[in-house]
């Protein structure tokens, strides 16, 4: 029995918490605070995640707060607990997993919503299974800067109001240092949840849990024509389609995406071995751990539809027959592919899809592949060159011929359109293909320097990447071609 932990004499952060998954019972999650760290420093902070919590920005570096992210001070009014959830790992069903090292503190009631804030680092659970429950400062300032990148991209995702590290050893493949990261979403609640309900029999469970998710983020779920957990299927998948397509669009990779990594909201969430692409390869496998290439780039949008299957699988017992599940995830095949067409044509500068745009993108992705052409800094350029010279995008390829007749074919397509401006169509491009993404050679230039104590690189590129479209002097590098180093890095699911 789950005994609750009072938090009564805590912290006062002056916020609204609420403790409404808490609220589902025992057989959700076990109480757990976090376990302290020695020596606590920042590492980041994002006033703009402060804003959303409503804390006072001010406050954000006050020691009190870097004892309560790292998890040394309890929070009033908080509840903290670790969920259990299961899932299927690589393809293989893993059977019962939960936050191993992460501890939800509750939630709080914004101007925006509800908003879960998590502690992911915090210390050992029930859950760990051979872990130690610590997340390292390497992986740490990755997932940091990614959430922040992402959502300034206007990516669904996870934020993070902060990081603080420790000197604490962790052990990986070598002993590196500890690092809390503080997580925040509207719900943590992912594919796995259901599955570990589902599939244990626990009927009752599943049933309270899908009920739980669609008065809180699907009321309209409830009403729809038909079942309403086959509504919620339905509503999760166009969530999922619309991410996939975005992640796609913007040449990233997640690395990881096993069901338990599946948001039930469609938002980007365990930031892992992610990367965002450097030479366009649709091959490319991002995570080191994975051998088979399950989770390279191209194979993202059918692997989020076989996640999604699973999760239909698991909400069966909730439904009238399977052909509610199938008919349920049936619309995705044309949402993802489609979704994608959306933002392709948007930074290709066309305001609307039309016959023969697929064609003119996959000729253009086929070329960009055969000649490994950098993924960011060509849809840059070609922002620029909507009506000037081609010479710099030109530059990018090895076969300028071919180049030379796709380019001929874009801006007659451009020039088709109905009031075309030149001077218009440039600058929404501009606003629609990143300046600067968080490419793993910049991440990891910050991860040394964080290593021996300086957190400058940190701001600096967190900073860059909360305006990923904006040219500012003094950061071409940041915006520049990745070195040759970059292509060595290896990024694992070890974290």
């Amino acid at each position: 029995m789950n005994r609750p932990v009072d938090m009564a004499a805590g912290l006062d952060l002056g916020l609204p918490w609420r403790n409404r998954f808490a609220a589902l019972g025992d057989a959700f999650y076990t109480l757990r605070s976090p376990t302290p760290l020695p020596s606590p420093q920042w590492v980041g902070t994002s006033p703009a995640v402060a804003d959303l919590l409503g804390l006072d920005r001010s406050w954000l570096a006050s020691p009190a707060a870097l004892d309560a992210f790292t998890g040394n001070l309890p929070i009033a009014g908080t509840q903290p607990l670790a969920s259990v959830y299961s899932g299927h790992q690589f393809g293989h069903w893993a059977g019962q997993l939960g936050d191993g090292r992460a501890i939800l503190l509750g939630e709080v009631h914004t101007a925006s919503g509800p908003q879960e804030v998590q502690l992911k680092g915090s210390g050992l659970t029930p859950y760990s299974r051979m872990g130690d429950g610590r997340a390292v400062l390497r992986s740490s300032i990755r997932e940091f800067l990614c959430s922040e990148a992402m959502h300034a991209l206007g990516i669904p995702t996870s934020r993070a109001l902060c990081v603080t590290g420790s000197p604490a050893p962790v052990r990986r493949e070598e002993i590196e240092t500890a690092a809390v990261v503080t997580r925040v979403a509207p719900s943590f609640i992912r594919f796995g949840h259901f599955e570990h309900f589902s599939h244990n029999g626990l009927h009752g469970e599943l049933r309270q849990l899908a009920d739980f998710v669609i008065d809180s983020f699907y009321p309209a779920c409830r009403d729809a024509p038909g079942n309403p957990y086959a509504a919620l299927l339905e509503a999760v998948s166009a969530r999922t389609a619309e991410m996939v397509a975005q992640w796609q669009a913007v040449g990233f990779c997640h690395g990881v995406m096993n069901t338990d990594n599946m948001s039930i909201l469609g938002l980007t969430i365990d930031y892992g071995p992610f990367q965002f692409l450097d030479a366009f390869n649709p091959g490319h496998i991002c995570n080191h751990s994975d051998t088979g290439g399950r989770y390279a780039y191209n194979r993202q949008p059918n692997v989020a539809y076989w996640n999604l299957f699973a999760l239909g699988q698991a909400l069966l017992p909730l439904m009238d027959d399977q052909q509610d599940a199938l008919d349920a995830l049936e619309p995705y095949k044309a949402l993802m592919p489609a979704g994608l067409q959306r933002r392709m044509n948007a930074k290709l500068g066309l305001a609307r899809v039309e016959d023969g745009d697929a064609a003119l993108t996959d000729t253009l992705m086929k070329l960009m592949a055969s000649d490994a052409v950098d993924f960011t800094i060509f849809w840059r350029r070609l922002s620029h060159a909507v009506s000037g010279p081609l010479d710099a995008v030109r530059d990018l390829f090895l076969q300028r011929e071919a180049f030379d007749a796709w380019a001929a074919r874009w801006r007659t397509r451009l020039g088709a359109q109905p009031a075309f401006d030149a001077e218009a169509t440039q600058a929404q491009m501009l606003r629609t293909n990143p300046q600067v993404v968080l490419r793993n050679h910049l991440g990891e230039l910050a991860i040394q320097r964080a290593k021996q104590g300086d957190f400058s690189e940190v701001a600096r590129l967190q900073n860059a990447l909360e305006r990923p479209f904006e040219e500012v002097a003094g950061e071409e590098d940041l915006a520049a071609f990745p070195p040759d180093w970059a292509s060595h890095i290896e990024i694992s699911c070890s974290s």
